[in-house]
C-alpha cells in the first residue's frame, strides 16, 4: 500500500516560436463595431466606406453640453455643466458666453416665437428669461430639478423631476400644474402637429399625450425605464427614444436624482433614484420596469390612483435602448434596439431618421428597412443632442462639450482604426489581406502596429508602410501578443473605396504546457469482489464402484478442509493533471526510478489518458519517484513542439505486513498477560490490538508508550477469564495499512 504522495515544482521546457497558423478576421458589421472611425461609417451589412467630414464646430471648454435651443435667427443657444453656463453660437461657429448660473446646471433651454431665451437651472428648479445678457427670474415653480421645456404658442410647458409633474407657465411668469404623472420625473417634452403636448417619463417609460389640464393619454408604454426624446412628424407618426442602461444614471451618482431630455428642447442624460416621501403623486397605475418586448400602445385613459414609484433597475441581457414607430393609429414598431449602447436623442434629416448615442459619441442613419449605418465617431464619451442646420447637422457631445458637424457631402479621405487584437502570446506575424472595391479615383492602403501591453502606447511599434496589395501583404510590424491594423481611404472625385472583410494570419508562439500535480493511490481492481470466501460444498464428497460382479462398493473420500482464500484486489493508480494554456492535445510519458537508483524506467510512452494503473505487487517495498512528461506534439509541427515534466515527492509502496510474535504468555488463576513483538521491513508500526474469544478488538499501545517504531513490543494483561481456555488473536498494523495477525490459546 501506498503511505502518501505530493507535488514538486514544474519544470518548464525554454520558450521558441510558432505554432498552428491562425487567422484574424473581421467582416461584420459587429466586428467592425468595435473599432474607431474618422469620416468613415459602417453599414448594418458590415461594409466600410467613405462618409460625411466630421469637423469641430464649437468648444464651450464645459465638461457637457446638456441642452440645445435654435433660434429665429440661426443662432444656437447652449445649456451647459458642471458651471452652469449659458453659450450663444452663430451659424459660422463663433460663440460667446451669455450668461453663468448660480446653479452647477443647465439641463433645459428654450426659445420662443420672438427669439428670446429662456433658461432653467438645477438642482435649485427656476426658469430665467435672459435677454441680451441679463437674465431675470421668469418662475421660480418650487421645484428641485427642471429637465425639459417646450413652448406651446405663448405658453412654456415645463417638465420636471422629482415629483414628475407638468408645468403650464404663462407669459407673465405664472406657474401651475398642468398634469401629474405620478412619476419620478417627466424627462421629455414636444409639441405634436395638432398642437398636443407630448411628454416622456420616468422610471417607467410612459409617454404621454395631453390634450387638456389633468387630461392625458398613455399613448404608450415602454419596456424600458426612460422616454428619452420625442420626434412628433406632420403624418402624426411619433418617434420616441427610450433608454435604461447604466451610462445613463451617471447624472444621479453627482446628485442623487434622476433626469433626462426633451426632444424639441434637449437636455440631459437621465437616471432613476428611489422616492422616499410619502406625499406621491396621483397619475396612473406604476409598473415594474419591464424586460419583455415592447407592447402596443395602451388605449385606456389616465387614471387618478395614487401609487408609489419604482426604483429603475437594469435587466441583463435585454434592450439597453431602442427607437420606437407610434403611428398616428397608436399601433407601435420598434425600428432599432440595442443590448450596448445608450440612445440619447433622434432627428430628421433627408427624410432619414439620425440617432446618437454614448459609445464614442457615434452618429447612426436608420432606414426605413430598420438597417442602421454607422455615418460618424465623434471621439467624446457620448453625443447628448442632435440639431440639424441648413449646413448640416451638429452634434452636441459629454465628457467635452464640443459640437460637431457633419458636413454635406462624403469625406475626401478618412480612417479606420481596428480595435487590438490578441493573440494571448507573442505571436509571428503572416500575411495581412482584404476584399475592397476600389472605384476609378479611390483607393486604399493599410498600415499595422504590434506591442505587448492591451492598449496602445508609446512601447508600441509605429505604424508600418503603407500595405496596398488586397491579395495579402507581409506584416512588418514586430512579432509580439497585440496587433492592430488602420485602413486609409482617399477618394480624388467622390468615388468612394468600400472594404467588405480584413484577415489577419499569424503563427502564435507554442507555450509549454504544465503538469500540475502527480498522485499516486492504492485503489481496488475493477470487476473484484471483495468477499473472500471460497465455495464448499454442503455434504461430504464420496464415490462408488462398480466391479464387474455386479457388486457396488462404496469408498468414503473423506470430509476436505474448507479453504479461505484472498485474492488480489488492489491495484497501484498514478494520475496526475496537467494543461496546456493554447489547448493543445497532449501525449505523456510514464517513469519511475527507485529511491537509491540512478536512472529513470519507461513505465508507458504515448499515454493520452492521465492515469494508469498497475498491479499492487508488481513493484516491491521501498520508496519511489514517478516523473510524468507532457508533450503538445499531436497539435503541434514536430520542431516547435514543447513538453514539460514533473516528478514526485517519495512514495513508499509497502505491501508486506509486520511480523507478529507472541513472545511469551502466563496465567496466574483468573488473569493472564502476553508479551507481543512486532516488526515491519518498510514502515513503521502505528496500532495493535486484540481480540479475546472473537468478541472484539481492544487498542494496546507499545510499552514505551508511542507505536511509531518499525519495531515494538506490546504487553497485554486479561483479567477476569472464566475457567478453560481461551484464544487471543493479536493484530498489529503498519504506516501503509498492513495487517499482521498471531495467536495463542491461554489455559
Amino acid at each position: 500500500m501506498i503511505r502518501h504522495s505530493c507535488q514538486l515544482a514544474l519544470a518548464l521546457a525554454a520558450v521558441a516560436c510558432a505554432s498552428t497558423t491562425t487567422t484574424w478576421e473581421m467582416n461584420s458589421f459587429q466586428d467592425f463595431l468595435k473599432g474607431r472611425f474618422s469620416n468613415v461609417s459602417l453599414s448594418r451589412d458590415g461594409r466600410l466606406s467613405l462618409a460625411s467630414r466630421v469637423e469641430t464646430f464649437f468648444s464651450s471648454d464645459q465638461p457637457e453640453i446638456w441642452s440645445v435651443a435654435k433660434a429665429p435667427d440661426g443662432a444656437l443657444y447652449l445649456g451647459t455643466g458642471h458651471k452652469g453656463r449659458v453659450y450663444r453660437v452663430d451659424p459660422k461657429g463663433r460663440g460667446s458666453l451669455v450668461w453663468t448660473s448660480e446653479q452647477p446646471e443647465v439641463f433645459a433651454v428654450a426659445v420662443d416665437s420672438k427669439g428670446v431665451l429662456y433658461a432653467a437651472t438645477s438642482p435649485d428648479g427656476r426658469i430665467y428669461r435672459i435677454v441680451n445678457g441679463n437674465a431675470t427670474e421668469f418662475s421660480n415653480p418650487g421645484v428641485r430639478y427642471i429637465w425639459a421645456l417646450a413652448f406651446a404658442g405663448d405658453d412654456l410647458f415645463v417638465g420636471t423631476g422629482d415629483q414628475g409633474k407638468v408645468l403650464r407657465v404663462t407669459p407673465d411668469g405664472k406657474a401651475e400644474v398642468f398634469f401629474e404623472s405620478g412619476q419620478q420625473n417627466i424627462t421629455s417634452l414636444a409639441v405634436d402637429s395638432e398642437g398636443r403636448l407630448l411628454a416622456g417619463s420616468d422610471p417607467n417609460g410612459i409617454l404621454y399625450r395631453i390634450t387638456a389640464k389633468n387630461k392625458a393619454f398613455v399613448l404608450y408604454d415602454a419596456n424600458l425605464p426612460e422616454i428619452r426624446s420625442i420626434l412628433p412628424t406632420g403624418d402624426g407618426t411619433v418617434y420616441v427614444a427610450a433608454l435604461g442602461g447604466s451610462t445613463a444614471k451617471r447624472t444621479a451618482n453627482v446628485y442623487g436624482t434622476a433626469n433626462s431630455a426633451g426632444a424639441t428642447v434637449y437636455t440631459a442624460p437621465s437616471t432613476s433614484v428611489t422616492v422616499t416621501d410619502s406625499s406621491v403623486q396621483s397619475g396612473p397605475d406604476l409598473k415594474q420596469p419591464k424586460a419583455d418586448s415592447a407592447r402596443p400602445a395602451a388605449q385606456s385613459a389616465v387614471s387618478s390612483t395614487v401609487t408609489p414609484v419604482i426604483a429603475t433597475v437594469d435587466v441583463a441581457g435585454v434592450e439597453r435602448s431602442a427607437i420606437y414607430k407610434i403611428r398616428s393609429d397608436n399601433t407601435v414598431e420598434t425600428m432599432w434596439s440595442s443590448k450596448e449602447e445608450n440612445i440619447y436623442d433622434i432627428a430628421p434629416l433627408d427624410n432619414r431618421l439620425m440617432f446618437s448615442t454614448d459609445v464614442q459619441g457615434r452618429i447612426y442613419r436608420l432606414a426605413t428597412d430598420r438597417k442602421a449605418t454607422l455615418i460618424a465617431q465623434t471621439g467624446e464619451g457620448e453625443a447628448l443632442r442632435l440639431v440639424n442646420t441648413p449646413d448640416g447637422l451638429l452634434a452636441a457631445t459629454g465628457n467635452m462639450g464640443r459640437l460637431y458637424r457633419l458636413t454635406n457631402g462624403a469625406a475626401a479621405d478618412g480612417y479606420y482604426e481596428a480595435p487590438v487584437h490578441d493573440a494571448n502570446t507573442v505571436a509571428r506575424w503572416g500575411r495581412l489581406s482584404w476584399r475592397a472595391e476600389l472605384p476609378s479615383g479611390s483607393k486604399v492602403a493599410f498600415r499595422t502596429r504590434s506591442g505587448n501591453s492591451a492598449r496602445p502606447d508609446s512601447t508600441w511599434s509605429d505604424w508600418s508602410d503603407p500595405m496596398t496589395t488586397p491579395g495579402g501583404s507581409a506584416i512588418k510590424s514586430p512579432n509580439a501578443r497585440y496587433l492592430q491594423w488602420r485602413a486609409e481611404f482617399a477618394s480624388t472625385n467622390g468615388a468612394a473605396p468600400i472594404i467588405d472583410s480584413v484577415s489577419a494570419a499569424y503563427a502564435p508562439q507554442n507555450t509549454p504546457p504544465s503538469v500540475r500535480s502527480i498522485n499516486v493511490s492504492t485503489v481496488q481492481k475493477a470487476g473484484t469482489i471483495t468477499a473472500a470466501a471460497s465455495p464448499s460444498a454442503p455434504t461430504s464428497a464420496f464415490s462408488i464402484t462398480v466391479t464387474d460382479t455386479g457388486e457396488a462398493s462404496q469408498t468414503s473420500s473423506g470430509t476436505p478442509t474448507q479453504t479461505l482464500t484472498r485474492t488480489p484486489q488492489l491495484q497501484t493508480q498514478i494520475s496526475w493533471q496537467a494543461d496546456d494554456p493554447d489547448s493543445d492535445r497532449l501525449v505523456y510519458a510514464l517513469y519511475f526510478r527507485g529511491e537509491d537508483e540512478q536512472e529513470w524506467k519507461l513505465l508507458r510512452s504515448n499515454l493520452f489518458e492521465n492515469m494508469l494503473s498497475l498491479d499492487s505487487d508488481i513493484l516491491a517495498d521501498g520508496r519511489y519517484y514517478f516523473r510524468v512528461i507532457a508533450s503538445d506534439r499531436p497539435s503541434n509541427p514536430v520542431e516547435y513542439a514543447k513538453d514539460s515534466e514533473l516528478i514526485s515527492a517519495p512514495v513508499l509502496i509497502d505491501n508486506t505486513p509486520p511480523v507478529v510474535k507472541i513472545s511469551a504468555s502466563s496465567r496466574d488463576g483468573s488473569s493472564a498477560e502476553l508479551t507481543v513483538e512486532a516488526t515491519d521491513q518498510t514502515s513503521p508500526l502505528r496500532r495493535c490490538e486484540y481480540s479475546l474469544d472473537a468478541t472484539g478488538w481492544v487498542p494496546v499501545e507499545a510499552t514505551d508508550g508511542v507505536t511509531d517504531s518499525p519495531t515494538e513490543t506490546f504487553r497485554i494483561r486479561l483479567d477476569n477469564l472464566k475457567p478453560g481456555e481461551h484464544l487471543v488473536v493479536v493484530r498489529v498494523y503498519d504506516a501503509s495499512g498492513n495487517a499482521g495477525l498471531a495467536k495463542v490459546v491461554v489455559r
